[in-house]
């Protein structure tokens, strides 16, 4: 597999970027101001994720999503590994990741690749989202905030 950054005249990969976001117009904002990654195997676009400088010395992943077909075969990891590698060569010491009260499984990988809770954003998807987000059968209400020193 490769990853590589999205050069400027290719257009991202909207249909994977709304996986893991809902609102076209939140990721294209965002999008905007980021560096978008892909990845590929056998010319096949699998993955995508994408990085966002917040702060000095802090980047997050905003976006970080793997082809439904591919999902459970460590895609997901590998990307969530590519971001941090990245964003410390890139001369970061933080990064962050947000995702929704409802993503069991994110919630699990992200702790498992050494992010920890920092802190929750009440009522986060009912502000900026319209319409529920619903998700192993859990409205998806809050934005759960995690970091690691890198």
């Amino acid at each position: 597999m490769n990853i590589r950054q999205l050069s400027a005249h290719e257009n991202p990969p909207m249909e994977l970027l709304l996986l893991a976001d809902p609102s076209q117009k939140i990721v294209e904002e965002y999008l905007q101001r980021s560096r978008c990654f892909v990845a590929e195997t056998r010319d096949q676009l699998v993955g995508v994720h994408v990085l966002l400088p917040t702060r000095p010395q802090t980047i997050e992943i905003v976006n970080i999503a793997v082809d439904e077909k591919y999902q459970g075969s460590g895609i997901g990891k590998y990307l969530l590994q590519h971001a941090i590698e990245t964003s410390q060569a890139m001369g970061y010491g933080t990064i962050e990741i947000g995702t929704g009260n409802s993503s069991i499984g994110q919630l699990a990988l992200y702790q498992k690749c050494g992010f920890r809770i920092v802190g929750v954003d009440l009522n986060f998807f009912l502000r900026h989202y319209e319409g529920d987000i619903i998700e192993n059968g859990i409205r998806c209400t809050d934005m759960i905030r995690l970091s690691q020193d890198i």
